[in-house]
């Protein structure tokens, strides 16, 4: 088998066409601009809900077609690996960690016996990797630094990682692929596709998306570098919208958005589901002017923006009409960018929070940050 190793996997990294109508990163820009109250133009009729949403790029049909293609690809051996069982003790089988990390056990070891479930990625053939990029292109979003071009530019930093320090515990062979039950337009599985600082979950129900979360985003280095022809900024943007958001506050609204204790990290991580906290912390939506809903949108957007564009513009049409019941709240400072700073999005149905961690290969602070959906985690699975 020709296998590719970690640290020299080709770069060939998709031609998208930015399309500002179609891009909910674009949306989420127009409406930071506009004064009075944000409205969505991205879909005529927007769900009710993320999990009855469906979409035109990324359809059910096409996702499962692709699927089937990315199988195809793949030797016996291989199939055995990536078929897993539905169920949400493997969904919840996911971390931030390196994969070498979870043999010792901890979040994300619990029901594989020291690592993931799936198919690793160091066992693709160009060919094989070829296939599961056209999968993850069609669930994922459009938008530059969003989507799929995140996706290629976290894979990218574990590459520069495993070249600066970190060896060979990280880099593109150390991810894994899952489909946890069968692809179909009927029933439910799950795309599961993850490794380190980097946790997709995507759940379809009888054709449908029933949820993308969670969906864990870190990325070390955090300052803009260079790797085998990609350029690695992918999480700039969350933190120049957080930061944003937060210097729109008055010095009134940021006392009442700063909590009172430091965070060394997110709360809700991988082992930590359904654990939602029952009481909201911070400054409440509908005490901020429209100009600051439209940045807690814009924020929002950043994360909702992974999914396919037209799931995520219903997705987001959701968020947006929660605004006035949702939280804002930090600790540290609010700049987003220095180790200890903390930021929460806490509404009826979205949660988002991100924490500046220390350096682990590399010096200087980098973001673990997830994105949950309090209605809509694994696609509502909750036993």
């Amino acid at each position: 088998m020709n296998t590719i190793r970690s640290g020299t996997l080709r770069r060939k990294r998709r031609t998208l066409t930015w399309l500002g109508a179609s891009s909910v990163l674009a949306l989420s820009i127009t409406l930071a601009s506009c004064a009075g109250t944000p409205t969505t133009t991205a879909t005529e009729e927007p769900a009710a809900s993320s999990s009855t949403s469906t979409s035109t790029t990324g359809s059910s049909s096409e996702v499962v077609a692709l699927a089937e293609a990315f199988a195809a690809t793949l030797s016996d051996d291989q199939k055995a690996s990536l078929y897993q069982d539905y169920s949400l003790e493997n969904a919840e089988n996911w971390s931030n960690f390196p994969n070498a990390l979870l043999a010792g056990g901890g979040p994300g070891a619990q029901s594989s016996g020291g690592g993931r479930v799936g198919l690793q990625t160091d066992s693709l053939t160009d060919e094989q990797w070829t296939a599961l990029e056209a999968l993850l292109s069609a669930v994922t979003g459009s938008a530059e630094n969003e989507g799929f071009d995140e996706i290629m530019q976290h894979l990218a930093a574990d590459d520069y990682l495993a070249d600066n320090g970190g060896g060979s515990d990280y880099g593109t062979g150390n991810f894994f692929i899952a489909f946890l039950g069968t692809p179909s337009d009927s029933g439910t599985w799950e795309l599961q596709f993850g490794g380190h600082h980097l946790a997709l979950a995507n759940t379809y129900v009888d054709g449908a998306l029933a949820g993308a979360t969670p969906s864990f985003r870190g990325i070390e280095p955090f300052e803009t570098v260079e790797q085998d022809g990609t350029t690695v900024q992918a999480e700039q943007q969350e933190q120049e919208a957080f930061a944003a958001l937060l210097a729109s506050l008055t010095t009134e609204q940021l006392a009442t958005a700063e909590l009172s204790e430091s965070f060394n990290d997110i709360l809700l991580g991988p082992g930590n589901d359904w654990a939602f906290p029952t009481t909201s912390e911070g400054i409440k939506g509908s005490d901020l002017t429209d100009e600051q809903k439209a940045l807690v949108l814009a924020a929002i957007a950043t994360y909702v923006g992974d999914v396919d564009d037209a799931d995520a513009a219903a997705i987001l049409a959701e968020y947006e009409s929660e605004l006035d019941e949702t939280y804002i709240s930090f600790s540290g400072s609010t700049s987003m960018a220095e180790e200890g700073d903390y930021i929460r999005i806490d509404g009826p149905s979205v949660w988002i929070e991100s924490s500046m961690q220390h350096g682990i290969v590399l010096s200087g602070a980098h973001p673990h940050s997830v994105w949950r959906d309090k209605q809509n985690d694994y696609g509502g699975t909750t036993s």
